[in-house]
């Protein structure tokens, strides 16, 4: 269904295991970044009323993930860490096109949100069926259905708002692109690294 070319090497559990309290402050800065996201298209694009709609209901829920998160890490006696970079995230951003023309803009930056919506889904599910807390186990679970819900809805506002563009092409340039920015993560204790 998410169409990614180059799957996760289930290894990455192995690493994430080693590491709980990173992957966890990792993850929700992921949250963080995905509500600030979802903020950036309603402020844009704002003539966009049901998108518009449908993006604050997915920020409240992104913001809503970040707070599970953060109750899982007081919870375990863990503290927040700083905020992290994500550097396939930026990777995937360069990939976008960028100027003036906001159909191009707007196209590009809803197939940015369903890639990473895609990834995080992958990645979930591998922790949901791997990682071996089974708190954690039941955690990824749910929120992997959560996050290809948020991959479907990018891609239907993609579609919807092509305006004649081949979003189907535009998107196996996104996941070819992508397979070859992924190749050369896997080897962290973050959501994408």
């Amino acid at each position: 269904m998410l169409g990614l070319k180059l799957p996760t090497d289930p290894r990455w559990v192995e690493i994430v295991e080693t590491n709980i309290p990173e992957i966890l402050t990792d993850h929700a800065y992921c949250e963080q970044k995905a509500t600030t996201n979802a903020m950036y298209i309603v402020i844009n694009f704002p003539e966009y009323t049901e998108l518009v709609s449908d993006m604050i209901d997915l920020a409240q829920e992104e913001l809503q993930h970040f707070k599970m998160v953060h109750d899982i890490i007081k919870k375990r006696g863990l503290v927040l860490g700083r905020e992290r970079k994500d550097p396939y995230a930026g990777d995937i951003y360069a990939f976008m096109r960028k100027g003036h023309i906001r159909k191009y803009v707007l196209i590009d930056r809803l197939l940015f949100s369903a890639l990473i919506e895609a990834r995080s889904c992958e990645r979930f599910r591998l922790l949901s069926e791997q990682i071996s807390d089974p708190e954690l186990k039941e955690f990824y679970r749910e929120l992997m259905i959560s996050e290809a819900t948020h991959y479907t809805t990018f891609i239907n506002y993609a579609r919807k708002y092509s305006e004649g563009e081949d979003i189907d092409k535009r998107w196996q340039e996104f996941l070819a692109y992508e397979a070859t920015v992924i190749s050369k993560y896997g080897d962290n204790a973050t959501m994408h690294g």
